[in-house]
């Protein structure tokens, strides 16, 4: 199995914030008619693109010199990266016609969060500046919660709880 650098790691997260930032654009206009969700993908879409330029500095600042033990959180870090949900070989994520409902949407959102967080905990114990992965992953974690609350209010409003 092929090993990433440190630097292709922190270009992969910049790629996963792009990727976030356009699936919650999409959302938002697929779902605009709802007011409260073009809200929220919209909100998320933003942060994911500061989350980019997080992830740009971290990339400066870290240099190209490997952490100690790298082999092993490479060989993890890709294992998520070719993971068929996250990026792998079906493209799922760029892939959107699978998410129809608002319902989709909000879980396909949080799995996607959830994804992204295990590749944040990963590259945060392999690099020295974990106060900006610290920073990143509250967020995601936040986005967890919002996504999660919306939903639960959602399926209260359609009956589905």
């Amino acid at each position: 199995m092929e090993r990433f650098s440190i630097r292709e790691v922190i270009e992969q997260a910049i790629l996963t914030e792009r990727l976030g930032h356009q699936f919650y654009r999409e959302m938002a206009k697929k779902f605009s008619e709802n007011e409260g969700l073009r809200k929220l993908f919209e909100t998320l879409a933003v942060k994911e693109l500061r989350h980019e330029k997080a992830f740009y500095e971290l990339k400066e600042i870290t240099g190209g010199d490997e952490p100690e033990g790298w082999e092993e959180v490479s060989q993890y870090l890709r294992a998520i990266v070719e993971s068929e949900f996250f990026l792998g070989k079906g493209k799922f994520l760029p892939s959107l016609e699978h998410v129809k409902t608002v319902e989709k949407a909000i879980n396909f959102a949080i799995g996607f969060e959830k994804e992204t967080l295990l590749y944040f905990y990963a590259i945060r114990d392999a690099v020295k500046e974990k106060e900006i992965v610290d920073e990143i992953i509250n967020e995601e974690k936040s986005h967890i919660m919002w996504l999660n609350k919306f939903g639960e209010s959602f399926l209260k409003q359609e009956g589905g709880l």
